[in-house]
């Protein structure tokens, strides 16, 4: 059965895509930490980060720095946090997240809510800045 990301990716569930290649897929958290809290993915759908292939996993990692860059340049912060959790969903990704603190990557943080709308137009924002 395919993962809630691998139906994400195919458009069955709705998202706010930030970029695509043809093996990574990059979208707004729905449940984010911070503005601009952005998920990392591989196309194939594989449970654990490390399970991934060297390519694939210094692929991702390179794919996620494109998107990191693009963070900053268009969501205010000092920093844009990494993190591999991975329980939650059983296909591999990577969080990326806006912080200036230490405390932005805090997972047990209460989650921020935003309309359609807002998510929108955070995700327009960090698109006009991808450079793949």
């Amino acid at each position: 059965m395919a993962t809630i990301f691998s139906r994400i990716m195919k458009g069955e569930i709705p998202c706010n895509k930030i970029a695509e290649t043809d093996k990574y897929f990059a979208f707004l958290d729905i449940n984010p930490l911070r503005a601009g809290h952005t998920l990392v993915i591989p196309k194939q759908e594989v449970d654990y980060i490390f399970d991934l292939d060297d390519e694939q996993l210094s692929g991702m990692i390179v794919f996620s720095k494109k998107i990191a860059a693009a963070l900053r340049s268009a969501i205010p912060c000092k920093r844009i946090g990494i993190a591999v959790l991975g329980l939650e969903v059983p296909h591999a990704h990577i969080h990326l997240v806006p912080m200036d603190s230490m405390d932005d990557v805090n997972f047990r943080n209460p989650k921020l809510k935003f309309t359609p709308d807002e998510f929108k137009a955070i995700a327009e924002k960090i698109k006009q800045k991808v450079q793949l």
